[in-house]
């Protein structure tokens, strides 16, 4: 899938501190899995987070495509994930 537009790495910084860091951070785990290193990691992979059983089966790679389908629609990607929050219009909408 071709980008819309030139990653924006200030945009990505102020879209990621609205929308992800209310359960996530960088380098602990919160409500949610720390992000740190996940480009390239295997869904489900970080010892110790409580994962749901659906996610930690699925085996999938973080890239740029299983990234924009999970932040896009988690549930359409993984049915039975635990992530209740969609990140919509990533690629074309405002912050």
């Amino acid at each position: 899938m071709a980008p819309d537009v030139d990653g924006n790495p200030d945009r990505g910084k102020i879209v990621f501190e609205k929308r992800c860091l209310g359960c996530h951070a960088l380098t602990q785990n919160r409500e949610g899995p720390r992000l740190h290193g996940v480009y390239g990691r295997s869904s489900g992979s970080i010892t110790g987070f409580p994962y749901s059983a659906a996610l930690g089966k699925a085996h999938l790679t973080w890239n740029e495509s299983t990234l924009e389908q999970w932040l896009t629609d988690p549930d359409a990607l993984v049915p039975g994930n635990n992530m209740d929050f969609h990140v919509r219009g990533l690629r074309t909408a405002g912050t």
